[in-house]
């Protein structure tokens, strides 16, 4: 992506409530982009607060689990101010680990990879098949965000820049991050004489400022708390996911550099990877995994997480879990493994059962809303069963560059494309349209007599 391609991406202005007045990238361009403007402004706390929904969960009675998610968003000139120098810290990774060997190896939040994860996906899938026996280690850090060191992470941007110390206004971005503040939106709701219901919160998004000039001066000591650990930057900045792949500069290089050594195969999407090594035998591969355990441990506040982690064995067309031979206190788990949204098991490639099922429930739940109601909405809209069939129906899917939008169903068509031969992936696309009207038809008839 080049510097016309990203401002054309991030011109249009973010409609939520911050501190700042909402601004678009041409207003703020001249400014954003003066290191010495940048150096030193004054940013605003991140607000803050906490997401909680119901996510499909196949094991629970109803289908469902309640999870939360911790979400900050920054004021809108800091947003702006961090989206490009992430652009900048992009440009400088893509020509350093495409130096350094490692270009193929990170696959997450990148900007010059032509592909998707279901290419990605495939690449792994082709290299295990490719081996008559191997072993196949799926990982996963804990609290990766959460914890990755200050000291560390200012280390590998100043390898990144080569440079002793970070220039004034990277330094600037990298301590407003790193030190970064938080205001509860619940108190700025309040303040506002708002709840915290959905359309309260939709109401204050519409204003022009969160609160005024005036009271943040006078009530920011009262309501902002501020990170005072030595580690951990907010998920989901506009720039973290970029520090995260520049703190693992020197991980990624190890690993690969021993992986690739060994004839084998490295891929991380952030704080998820997979191994694969062609087999000697298990003792042979025990110390493949200490190895690549030493390497973890080598990098600061990055740990295994063993619970997620898996260990298959993949041999002549099938594939078993491991899990015991390697890991401790962590039992065998099913014979097939999960990457990327695919399920492998070894001859067939199928789009993951979870995804699936969680496209049949939302489904299923839309078709029985839309019945119970009459088709029409709280706010008095009218959804038809042709509104169904645009979201979640083949009529509905974007075909080539002519539509922007698409539903799951193009995510099926591009796998069936790239997964080319794998009947398994194409199988929902030939189903799926006679499991909308018989299922559209038994809501009919299950509902009718309560109308």
């Amino acid at each position: 992506m080049d510097l016309h391609e990203w401002k054309e991406k991030h011109k249009a202005r973010r409609g939520l409530a911050h501190f700042d007045s909402k601004v678009s990238l041409d207003q703020v361009w001249n400014y954003i982009s003066d290191p010495r403007r940048v150096t030193m402004h004054g940013f605003y706390p991140f607000i803050h607060y906490t997401l909680s929904f119901r996510k499909y969960h196949e094991a629970s009675v109803d289908k469902t689990k309640t999870k939360t998610r911790e979400i900050c968003y920054s004021a809108h000139i800091d947003r702006y101010i961090f989206q490009y120098y992430g652009f900048k810290l992009n440009q400088y990774y893509n020509l350093y680990v495409k130096d350094n060997g490692t270009d193929n190896a990170v696959i997450a939040y990148r900007d010059n990879l032509p592909k998707n994860n279901i290419h990605f996906a495939k690449r792994a899938i082709d290299f295990i098949k490719s081996n008559n026996e191997c072993y196949i280690m799926i990982g996963d850090f804990t609290k990766f965000f959460d914890s990755l060191d200050h000291k560390y992470l200012k280390e590998m941007l100043c390898r990144l820049l080569g440079a002793d110390k970070l220039p004034s206004d990277y330094y600037a971005v990298y301590k407003n991050i790193t030190k970064y503040s938080l205001w509860n939106r619940d108190d700025l709701l309040a303040l506002n004489g708002f709840t915290g219901k959905r359309k309260d919160v939709e109401a204050f998004n519409k204003l022009e400022r969160a609160i005024s000039l005036e009271q943040f001066k006078s009530l920011k000591k009262q309501y902002v708390k501020r990170n005072k650990n030595s580690f951990g930057i907010p998920q989901g900045s506009a720039i973290s996911a970029v520090f995260s792949n520049i703190y693992m500069l020197d991980f990624d290089k190890l690993i690969n550099d021993y992986i690739v050594e060994n004839r084998g195969l490295y891929m991380r999407y952030c704080d998820d990877f997979i191994i694969i090594l062609p087999k000697r035998t298990t003792e042979h591969f025990k110390l493949q995994f200490q190895h690549i355990r030493s390497v973890i441990e080598s990098v600061p506040k990055v740990e295994l997480e063993s619970e997620k982690t898996q260990i298959f064995e993949y041999c002549n067309g099938t594939i078993k879990s491991r899990n015991e031979d390697v890991l401790s206190n962590v039992k065998n788990g099913k014979d097939f493994m999960n990457y990327l949204g695919f399920t492998f098991d070894g001859r067939t490639v199928s789009i993951r059962d979870k995804t699936v099922s969680k496209y049949y429930y939302r489904l299923y739940r839309k078709l029985k809303t839309v019945v119970r109601t009459n088709g029409v909405t709280k706010k008095r809209n009218r959804v038809s069963s042709r509104n169904i069939y645009a979201k979640y129906s083949i009529k509905g899917a974007s075909v080539g560059k002519r539509h922007q939008d698409g539903n799951f169903i193009t995510y099926v068509m591009k796998a069936e494309r790239i997964f080319k031969g794998e009947r398994a992936v194409a199988l929902i696309r030939q189903r799926h349209m006679q499991k909308i009207r018989k299922q559209l038809k038994k809501v009919t008839n299950e509902l009718s007599p309560r109308r």
